[in-house]
């Protein structure tokens, strides 16, 4: 911003300011990684890495995620179908031990736009230090390849790129490295 104060000189301009280092000092919350409790019939971990350019882990980033229940719903007003009560469908994780994990269940198709189904995927959001902006990017399950073939956001995606958005099964659950630039960088989502 610039001084009107004819006794100043003019002031430069503000800069933009980064996320983070911060991001574990005010929003990590104890059971933000459980989108679903421990004991829920279906559950998995979806765990991972972020990475910078380098490949070297990013230990102060923080991973959001959002998405429907089994049966594709939401408890949100703006769901077409009306809302389903106590469905959080939203977790919180750091990246404090090298990596994030988050507790839920594989979500049902959603409709699109269209009304036609989409793939069963998490939204996910990255925060992280130098970042000036959140990253968008989905998780979609292997176990619906069928699906994957008609999603119009895959769709979308070059198709030497998709595989950026699939995860791999795990021994409890699924892994999903968010690779932020470099070799085999992760889709990210302009929304």
């Amino acid at each position: 911003m610039t001084s009107t104060d004819p006794g100043n000189a003019a002031l430069p301009t503000t800069p933009s300011q980064t996320v983070g280092p911060f991001l574990h000092i005010g929003l990590v919350w104890d059971d933000g990684p459980h989108v679903v409790p421990e004991g829920t019939p279906g559950a998995v971990w979806l765990r991972g890495r972020v990475l910078d350019g380098g490949g070297v882990p990013v230990t102060d980033a923080l991973v959001e995620t959002w998405q429907a229940d089994p049966e594709g719903r939401f408890d949100h007003p703006d769901d077409p179908r009306g809302p389903v009560a106590g469905w959080r469908g939203f977790g919180r994780s750091d990246t404090r031990a090298g990596g994030y994990a988050v507790h839920t269940v594989v979500p049902g198709p959603v409709p699109g736009p269209d009304g036609a189904p989409q793939a069963p995927h998490v939204d996910v959001s990255v925060f992280a230090r130098g970042m000036l902006h959140r990253a968008v990017t989905r998780v979609y399950f292997p176990e619906h390849a069928d699906a994957h073939a008609t999603d119009p956001v895959l769709l979308a995606v070059p198709a030497d790129r998709r595989h950026t958005l699939i995860a791999t099964r795990a021994d409890d659950g699924y892994r999903f490295d968010v690779r932020l630039q470099g070799d085999g960088e992760t889709v990210f989502f302009d929304v």
